[in-house]
């Protein structure tokens, strides 16, 4: 008897040990802000020699460019700018998914520029003959436009601005100096223009021209407080004979309004002003990166490497559904587009769609076989047709959603989940002959779809199919995919995996919570968080900040709001206040964390879907189920774009503690009143 209650005092004590540390959560790291957020909404960065040297590197883009700029401050105080400028509609043989052309530009390439005929040395690299003066970077803004601030002594004020064309294939970068001395100072600026035109065999079309100009260059005399400012264009064209004709003020202007026009829909009010001014700051990256083709408007990722091309993940899954709620017309258009470009490609033999559709339509990517691209296509169509609330787009959209959703119930499996190649990840991390992912990715395309066939009054037998297909395959997904990993009752990501995987959020994304507890814990836990979020295996190195955006959307939707918040403040103030800056990224090690667009697309839904619980059940209807902070009494998205309506969503709580919705439109006012947890039905 005394061996058996030592072996069940040990076996309280195990399992109670294993508790405790399941129960765990990551410790953050101590986290040193570099930026500042300003009152207009930018950000800065004061420099300071003890911080130094410092590198970063951030994107910029168009309809017909895309302007990489990294840069380096050393100790002294002195920058050096590489500046990587794509041209996405320029081409180059054979199609392929980089064959875009791109040009890179080092500082000693500038013209010189003279104060009072000394030589002024912009860059710590510069090549230049003689000593020169050097000039010491006092701070840099991020806005959509890059402004570095520097100074000459107490002599001259240099402001360099980074920036690209709205609608050219252009990028322009701006000198203004001023005078800040109490003496007349000469400025001088060498006229230069630079052309490169590319191989006529291997040049798609016809041979491409890239130009490095200046423009409004020479000498000049500026008095006491006066300015005065010159310009360099980098652009390309097919007609280098014909002269272009650049108005650069003309150009920064549109930047500007285009900044604006970003901005000025679906706007977040929290009491938390860095989640505030990393969702604008997202709602720019997700935006801007929308680029005008011979195949229509395409949102792509960017990164140096993709371009005017779409992808079954980025495109139709993550960032089209966003644009329904955004309110840009550019986002519209895009989200239209790539479902439209992927349903060329239905067939009769039920054969997988493209992962991707490169080189502006003309060609496609299969390379990693299907990844579950018809549960994301799926996925995504069916709710940014709900959301967007517009029928003719929905009917437009419908054969694709269908054929979709018959493609995966046709590679349902005897254990009743749907199986694929690989998944998003395409083979780097391994995905098993059915993974979760996928699953989930189908089991909430079959819930929209039952929702949006109602709306397209199509016969009820459609939406009763859907429902009862979705609801097969949830208990599939429990019984194929619940394990005890690492201690945690969650989710195996595929049949034989016995290592934590990130993407065991998704069934909180999809609005699965049966094993949401024992997720939540493993999510959070050591194991799996890391200080960039959450690492895509226990163990290893990697990580992609898809995963850690969707866990933060999901832990939001399960209830879990309070440890959710701790997650997602800490998360917001790394990307836009931290090291590098302003926006989520891809990965780390493989792309060195790439700020590719739909991720930011991805960050806003933390918020539209996750923390608001928005979820759309018709063109004019969605389900509120809010998760109001216990530190705050209010938060709202106001202008939003969204069920054929532009209404503003305003969350309060009440003195008896229940939480009150509001719903204004235009003079319309409806208001909800309801119990912390619990779901509005709200319609329009």
């Amino acid at each position: 008897m005394g061996v058996y209650k030592y072996k069940c005092f040990f076996t309280v004590l195990f399992v109670l040990i294993q508790h405790i540390l399941c129960a765990q959560q990551a410790v953050f790291p101590q986290q040193t802000d570099r930026w500042t957020i300003q009152h207009d909404g930018s950000i800065t960065w004061n420099i300071k020699d003890s911080r130094l040297p410092h590198a970063d590197h951030i994107e910029m883009s168009g309809e017909k460019v895309s302007l990489w700029v990294s840069y380096r401050i050393d100790t002294p105080g002195v920058a050096k700018i590489i500046r990587t400028v794509v041209f996405p509609t320029f081409r180059m043989l054979p199609d392929d998914t980089r064959s875009n052309i791109a040009y890179t530009f080092q500082d000693d390439e500038l013209p010189r520029i003279y104060i009072d005929n000394n030589l002024l040395k912009i860059s710590s690299t510069e090549n230049s003959t003689g000593s020169g003066m050097m000039v010491r970077v006092k701070n840099i803004t991020q806005h959509g436009i890059m402004n570095i601030l520097a100074q000459l002594g107490n002599q001259v004020i240099i402001n360099r601005s980074f920036f690209p064309s709205v609608d050219k294939p252009l990028a322009i970068e701006k000198f203004e100096f001023t005078n800040g001395s109490s003496k007349p100072v000469t400025v001088s600026v060498e006229h230069l223009k630079r052309e490169v035109t590319t191989d006529t065999i291997r040049s798609k079309s016809s041979p491409h021209t890239v130009i490095m100009e200046t423009l409004n260059d020479g000498h000049r005399v500026l008095e006491p407080g006066k300015s005065t400012t010159f310009y360099i264009c980098y652009l390309a064209t097919d007609h280098p004979e014909i002269p272009v004709s650049i108005d650069p003020i003309t150009e920064e202007n549109a930047r500007i309004r285009r900044l604006a026009e970003i901005q000025s829909p679906l706007q977040l009010k929290t009491p938390d002003s860095i989640l505030n001014t990393a969702f604008a700051f997202a709602k720019i990256r997700a935006t801007e990166s929308i680029f005008k083709t011979k195949g229509g408007y395409m949102h792509s990722p960017g990164g140096l490497t993709y371009y005017a091309a779409i992808w079954a993940n980025d495109q139709a899954e993550y960032i089209s559904p966003f644009f329904a709620f955004s309110g840009d017309r550019l986002g519209i258009l895009s989200a239209m587009n790539c479902y439209r470009l992927f349903a060329r490609y239905m067939n009769p033999e039920y054969d997988p769609l493209p992962s991707s559709i490169v080189a502006e339509g003309d060609t496609v990517w299969k390379g990693a076989g299907d990844r579950g691209d018809q549960a994301m296509i799926a996925y995504g169509a069916s709710r940014y047709a709900l959301a967007y609330g517009n029928a003719d787009s929905a009917k437009k959209l419908w054969p694709l959603i269908n054929w979709c959703l018959e493609y995966s119930r046709r590679h349902v499996d005897k254990d009743g989940v749907v199986e694929s190649n690989s998944d998003e990840l395409e083979g780097r991390f391994p995905s098993g002959k059915a993974n979760l992912s996928t699953n989930c990715l189908y089991y909430d395309a079959l819930i929209s779809a039952a929702y949006l066939s109602k709306q397209l009054q199509l016969p009820m037998d459609i939406s009763n199919k859907y429902e009862q297909q979705a609801k097969m395959l949830k208990g599939n997904i429990e019984k194929y995919f619940s394990a005890n990993v690492a201690g945690f009752e969650t989710y195996r990501y595929y049949e034989t995996n016995n290592v934590l995987r990130a993407w065991i959020c998704m069934p909180l994304a999809m609005g699965i919570y049966d094993r949401s507890a024992g997720t939540i814990d493993a999510l959070f836990s050591p194991q799996l968080w890391t200080a960039d979020g959450l690492a895509t295996q226990a163990g290893e190195p990697t990580f992609w900040d898809r995963s850690t955006l969707y866990a933060l959307r999901g832990v939001l939707q399960a209830g879990a709001t309070e440890r959710a918040l701790t997650f997602l403040e800490y998360y917001s103030r790394r990307r836009l206040l931290g090291e590098h800056v302003p926006y989520p990224v891809e990965a780390y090690p493989e792309g060195n964390q790439r700020q590719l667009s739909a991720e930011s697309g991805l960050y806003c839904r933390i918020f539209t879907e996750g923390l608001f619980g928005m979820r759309p059940t018709g063109f004019k209807s969605f389900d509120c189920t809010p998760r109001l902070p216990k530190e705050w009494d209010h938060m709202a998205l106001n202008n939003i774009h969204s069920f054929g309506s532009v209404f503003d969503l305003k969350i309060s709580r009440e003195k008896d503690g229940k939480i009150l919705i509001r719903i204004l439109k235009g003079s319309d006012k409806h208001s909800y009143k309801l119990k912390a947890g619990e779901t509005a039905h709200i319609k329009l």
